[in-house]
């Protein structure tokens, strides 16, 4: 019997993105899998049900005739608890579980006996970077921001030379030069900005002004030798610490637009702009902060609010990707594709070696139990 693929419409609220394109269920089809896409789902990302049904897939009109007999279930959030109970035995579901907050979400899943994978727990090794969702998900993010900012800022972003006088380009401070971090540079310079970055890790230099914008550090020895072996920061000295923010201080109050991008899984966001860099700033100024739903790296930020202090706005949202969910939902549905290829055979049977490194890496519940070790009770 062909192994069966269900894709469900979000619930998760104002998730726009779906864990399918019509790309990819022909693939699947094509492969003699059999997929259910719930009625609707596609509808975010501008994707209509007669689209899949023209790829192979059948319409479900509800999450849980989509769910009958499905051997695996994609997902972009956590399933819901009515679609946990309607899950078959020991069925497989696969989605950005964001397992280190939904825990209750994890627990049903292990208690319905489901073997469930987390897709921000796949390993950044060179075989995963196809699955690899954060980097798909964190690239657009870095881009989003950008266009949210330009949208929340009253001023152009390029300089302007007109015969009524000129227009100053707009200035944006980057913080965080990971892939949403480099997006956002990119970005930022296209529109015409005057873009500077800063990161903790020296390595980040170099990418920095690879694309054409200015690195903010303290550059003395001990940055130098900031980064481990395996790319990580170390922690630093008070000392440097204090002349990094006295240099971050001064740089904040000149500029127009500052994105904040760091995020360390399972922990609250760092602060990266105190209340005081925040006053400092032009009334006028936006800051739009990625790491809102942890907390934000910004004091004062509100997840999925605007909050204005002295006329400067900080922008949080939990969820920008779902913004441009039509791209988002493309390239979360390759990364999807590659992952079920690990689960499935060549022969096109359901075979998921939990000891490849990747599956490893990924299995959160197993057997009636949450399985993976960041997720154990600290003893």
């Amino acid at each position: 019997m062909a192994v069966s693929i269900a894709i469900l419409k979000e619930t998760w609220p104002g998730e726009a993105r779906v864990a399918a394109t019509p790309e990819t269920v022909k693939k699947w089809t094509g492969a003699g899998l059999t997929v259910a896409v719930e009625t609707g789902a596609g509808t975010g990302a501008a994707i209509t049900d007669e689209a899949y049904l023209a790829a192979g897939a059948t319409i479900a009109p509800n999450a849980a005739q989509a769910l009958s007999g499905a051997d695996i279930v994609l997902k972009v959030r956590g399933p819901s608890s009515d679609e946990i109970s309607a899950l078959k035995d020991r069925a497989i579901v696969v989605a950005l579980l964001d397992a280190h907050r939904e825990k209750d979400t994890i627990n049903a899943l292990a208690a319905k006996g489901a073997q469930a994978y987390a897709m921000e727990f796949v390993p950044r090794i060179t075989r995963a970077q196809v699955m690899d969702a954060l980097s798909s998900q964190a690239n657009l993010a870095g881009y989003r921001a950008v266009i949210e900012a330009a949208s929340a800022y009253g001023k152009a972003f390029p300089m302007m030379m007109t015969a009524a006088g000129t227009v100053a380009p707009a200035k944006v401070f980057v913080m965080g030069v990971g892939v949403a971090g480099l997006q956002a540079i990119a970005t930022a310079r296209r529109l015409g900005a005057v873009v500077s970055a800063t990161d903790v890790r020296p390595a980040t230099k170099e990418q920095v002004e690879s694309l054409g914008a200015k690195f903010i550090a303290v550059e003395d020895e001990e940055f130098k030798q900031a980064e481990t072996s395996g790319g990580y920061a170390k922690e630093m000295s008070a000392e440097y610490k204090a002349k990094q923010a006295a240099l971050v201080t001064a740089h904040i109050a000149k500029q127009d637009i500052v994105i904040t991008t760091a995020l360390i899984p399972g922990r609250a966001a760092p602060i990266l702009v105190t209340r005081d860099q925040v006053a400092s700033m032009k009334p006028g100024s936006v800051l739009i902060d990625l790491a809102a739903p942890q907390g934000g790296n910004v004091e004062g930020c509100k997840a999925d609010e605007v909050v204005e202090t002295g006329g400067v706005r900080i922008i949080g949202f939990s969820n920008i990707v779902t913004r441009i969910a039509s791209d988002a939902s493309a390239l979360y549905a390759k990364n999807l594709q590659a992952f079920v290829g690990l689960l499935v055979d060549k022969d096109g049977a359901l075979n998921p070696d939990n000891e490849d490194e990747i599956l490893k890496a990924a299995l959160v519940t197993h057997g009636g139990a949450v399985v993976h070790p960041a997720l154990q009770p600290k003893s």
